[in-house]
């Protein structure tokens, strides 16, 4: 959060994005986070937390939407380097969920692999319709990342590493038009 205050205010320092920092994880990683994100190109976690190379693990899916693949990518860095923090972060304004919202609103399946991007948000879908809200596209943006956080942190693998405080499994929310991370469940 510290990064993403200097991602916020501007004054950035670009860390660990240099020859040396190159040589020093070429062999081994040690990633202090992972970031399950959005495919959407304005929300870039490296460049929104302000990290370097070999800091963060980060997977991107549209509309942070998991399955089989990307829940054993997210469980890579805590289960086999310790790497104790997961950040689901969904976005301000996202395109995926918004199709995905049309698509079970208007009863039209999306084209191609697109409507498994749909399926997957289904339960993020359901609850905004059942919370309701002035924008139910922000809703949904919203329950998906506290739905995905949560099942993360009761996933049979690494719902014991949250339960002896070693994993932290987060949701968060990025503006676009400010730049900030808001956490929405699961701070340490």
């Amino acid at each position: 959060m510290d990064g993403n205050k200097r991602w916020v205010s501007g004054d950035l320092r670009h860390p660990d994005r240099d020859p040396n920092r190159r040589q020093l994880v070429a062999q081994e990683q040690e990633p202090f986070g992972s970031i399950l994100s959005c495919i959407d190109s304005r929300v870039p976690p490296e460049l929104l937390f302000d990290t370097g190379l070999g800091d963060l693990y980060v997977m991107r899916t549209g509309g942070e939407a998991v399955g089989p693949v990307v829940t054993g990518s997210v469980e890579y860095g805590p289960m086999t380097s310790g790497t104790p923090l997961i950040v689901v972060l969904g976005h301000q304004r996202c395109g995926a969920v918004k199709a995905a919202y049309e698509s079970f609103r208007d009863g039209k399946p999306l084209p191609g692999n697109l409507d498994a991007i749909a399926k997957a948000l289904r339960p993020a879908y359901d609850q905004a319709v059942k919370e309701g809200g002035a924008d139910p596209v922000e809703t949904m943006s919203r329950a998906q990342v506290t739905l995905t956080a949560a099942d993360l942190r009761s996933n049979q693998d690494l719902g014991p590493l949250v339960a002896k405080g070693s994993l932290a499994v987060v949701g968060a929310y990025y503006s676009l038009d400010t730049g900030a991370v808001e956490v929405l469940s699961g701070a340490p």
